[in-house]
């Protein structure tokens, strides 16, 4: 999904068989907030997958009910199929209770009256929806980022003791190397095995109170914890 931050375009996809009614949506928005909107206008299902071809680059839908062809919940279940998670606010002549439930049942965002483009409703409507979607996937990533927190701290409950055995024989080996090796060759390869056990603790601590779901790009596809 395309940013709408503050000082972003908020990039709108509409879906309208109508063109004097898609360029009026176009001057409503512009006499809202110039610079703030940018529509690309679709009239047909074909234009509009045609969309999802690439990246999908908006960030909501405004889609007509009643469409050449397909109409506008044909449209809305292709692009769930697709996969494209974007908002849509479905746009009808009239209130009509069946429709909204069919359109509701769909996950739609939000419903409008033609007649309400050109007040503050469709503007205001429209970035309470992408607002309210951007909240929704920060918690979405935040709730399965707390699941695989929980997930690694099973693992390693589970292993760290398996860890934590050998490495305090390889540190008390290296001390006892210590006692007796004073010359500087060995001393020195002896001053290396204290480094990297004393690493391993460092590491194997960091696990045991990891906090953060954090990875790092390891090699290709493969990621690994971050305990920097």
């Amino acid at each position: 999904m395309a940013d709408s931050g503050t000082d972003e375009k908020v990039r709108i996809l509409l879906v309208e068989d109508n063109k004097d009614f898609a360029k009026l949506v176009q001057v409503y928005l512009q006499r809202f907030a110039k610079d703030k909107f940018e529509v690309v206008w679709k009239e047909n299902h074909d234009d509009a997958m045609r969309e999802t071809e690439g990246a999908f680059a908006y960030d909501i839908i405004l889609m007509d009910y009643f469409l050449p062809g397909k109409n506008g919940l044909d449209i809305t279940r292709e692009f769930i199929a697709r996969k494209v998670d974007v908002p849509i606010v479905f746009l009808t002549v009239n209130k009509d209770f069946d429709l909204a439930l069919d359109v509701m049942k769909l996950g739609v965002a939000d419903y409008l009256v033609k007649e309400e483009i050109s007040s503050p409703v469709l503007p205001a409507t429209i970035l309470s929806v992408i607002e309210k979607h951007r909240l929704n996937e920060k918690l979405a990533k935040l709730e399965i980022s707390k699941q695989r927190l929980h997930a690694i701290h099973e693992t390693l409950s589970r292993v760290v003791h398996e860890f934590e055995v050998p490495i305090g024989e390889m540190t008390e080996v290296a001390g006892k190397f210590k006692e007796y090796i004073h010359d500087e060759p060995n001393t020195k390869f002896v001053r290396i095995i204290e480094e990297n056990v004393k690493r391993m603790w460092d590491k194997l601590e960091k696990l045991k109170t990891l906090k953060e779901d954090r990875t790092v790009k390891y090699i290709k596809d493969i990621k690994m914890i971050d305990l920097s």
